[in-house]
């Protein structure tokens, strides 16, 4: 009862206190007509509590969100069922479902009576534009009176859970691939297809099919033996986000670090579907473990993690480059792919990222700088390096790193494209020779390049090539020049600098 005078709303309390003041005057005046009106007044909100607090209504609530999982900017449909499971109808019931501001105004609805064993249905809309996990519900039911004097809360205890992912840019397809690794019984070991000799065989488990029994095996070992089952191969890699809050600038869903984000969902995303088995990184260390793409798990758990994903407090990337060389071992695990989304970056740190890359292993920087110069991206290609991430990418490059720099996830479709056009390049060109095919001209090899009887330099180093006639050919996109001399020059890629100029023939071929 105590709990029930506590649900008065201001219309019975004012009646609880007018009638109590009519009491009072009516025995200082001795006026009984006033007394009757004070005992009339006083007891109407307090048999309105009396019958409400006795009301034993029995509801039944079921909520589906649809979807439970969605991107920033889309809206999600809340339906809700409310059941009348008990002998009696129900009174007046004001109904809200608890919904977080972010996510819009409150759902809230009047319903005026549920017969008994009837229900209602209720629907309403939520959306966000900022990614995050969010709680909907539980459902809150009022109970109210006619004359509105008292007004009960009676809470639900089921609650469903929103989440609200970043932006999915579509990406163009390419060749990006990574390792191959196995699936199998064994790596080492496969199943041949030149006859049952070659077969390499097992012992026999529980649950083998028995189709499947290799009897010539099994009569020379004695216990029952059954060909291995054919290998499941699959495409491995890495993701890598800086989430460093030194790194980026700006607030709000424009900031860098949203961007980033938003970049990093996208080629996850795309991984995924390719059939690529990939975990994710960030400079803090390993945060999702290797996951076999055909399960079909690792692009909700990616998801749901860059969903809740904030800004660090670190400021080294150590000991996530710690973790990412995991991935880049030696052998066949080592030679995966790795895209890496980073915000700003100085001279050491890029330096510290260029050393990650090892053997022929496939690394992306995707560097996200809101200086760059806006280049092609109106037409779907790549930003240009701004000032401030000129200096990183020139030292990614010459590491062997294929770096493209955008302003926002609206331009990583284009800059995508350029990514996977430079590893199909390296691809085609891959029976050249070491030195002509991967070694890039902005420092890929330490070594200097060596020129042939035909005049062919096909280095990586620093130094241009030599000056003079004859015929040179230039393997990279480097920012320097071509040599010069007599003759044309002939420019057959989108490098910055100009073809050579003076006599003789120069041909450079770049990415």
């Amino acid at each position: 009862m105590r709990r029930a005078l506590a649900g008065l709303t201001t219309r019975g309390r004012s009646f609880v206190a007018a009638g109590a003041t009519a009491i009072v005057c009516a025995f200082v005046l001795g006026e009984r007509d006033l007394l009757r009106a004070g005992v009339l007044v006083l007891a109407l909100p307090l048999l309105c509590t009396l019958a409400v607090s006795r009301t034993r209504y029995r509801l039944a609530c079921a909520r589906r969100l649809d979807p439970s999982r969605l991107p920033v900017g889309h809206e999600a449909r809340v339906d809700l069922r409310m059941e009348n499971v008990s002998r009696l109808p129900s009174g007046l019931l004001l109904v809200e479902d608890q919904v977080p501001y972010t996510l819009g105004g409150r759902a809230r609805f009047v319903l005026d009576r549920i017969e008994p064993h009837g229900a209602r249905e209720l629907t309403y809309r939520i959306r966000s534009d900022v990614r995050g996990r969010y709680r909907v519900g539980p459902l809150v039911v009022r109970l109210a009176d006619p004359f509105g004097m008292v007004e009960l809360v009676r809470s639900f205890s089921l609650s469903d859970t929103l989440t609200v992912t970043p932006t999915i840019v579509p990406l163009p397809p390419g060749r990006l691939t990574g390792a191959w690794t196995g699936g199998g019984d064994s790596l080492a070991r496969t199943v041949s297809s030149a006859g049952e000799d070659d077969v390499a065989p097992r012992e026999y488990r529980h649950g083998d099919d028995l189709r499947r029994v290799h009897w010539r095996s099994t009569a020379r070992r004695g216990e029952l033996m059954v060909r291995r089952e054919e290998q499941h191969w699959q495409s491995s890699g890495a993701l890598f986000l800086d989430t460093r809050r030194i790194a980026h600038r700006g607030d709000g869903p424009g900031a860098s670090f949203e961007q980033a984000v938003s970049i990093t969902a996208s080629v996850g995303v795309y991984l995924g579907r390719a059939g690529m088995g990939l975990r994710f990184v960030t400079d803090g260390g390993e945060a999702l473990p290797h996951s076999v793409a055909f399960e079909g798990a690792f692009e909700g758990t990616l998801l749901d993690a860059l969903a809740v994903v904030r800004t660090s407090d670190g400021r080294s990337l150590t000991p996530g480059l710690a973790a990412l060389r995991g991935t880049m071992g030696h052998g066949r695990e080592g030679d995966g792919l790795v895209v890496a989304v980073f915000g700003a970056l100085d001279a050491e740190e890029a330096r510290s990222v260029a050393a990650v890359r090892r053997g022929t292993a496939t690394c992306v920087a995707i560097l996200v700088d809101d200086d760059t110069a806006t280049g092609d991206s109106a037409n779907g290609g790549p930003a240009k390096d701004g000032p401030a991430s000129r200096p990183a990418a020139r030292l990614l490059r010459a590491a062997g790193w294929r770096v493209v720099t955008v302003r926002s996830a609206t331009d990583l479709a284009g800059a995508w494209a350029v990514a996977d056009q430079a590893t199909e390049d390296l691809a085609r060109d891959g029976a050249r020779g070491p030195w002509e095919a991967g070694r890039r001209w902005e420092g890929a090899s330490e070594a200097p390049p060596v020129k042939d009887s035909a005049g062919l330099w096909g280095g990586g180093s620093e130094a241009p090539p030599s000056e003079g006639g004859g015929r040179g050919l230039r393997k990279s996109g480097s920012e320097a020049p071509p040599s010069e001399g007599g003759g044309r020059g002939l420019r057959k890629s989108g490098s910055e600098a100009p073809p050579s100029e003076g006599g003789g023939r120069g041909l450079w071929e770049g990415v």
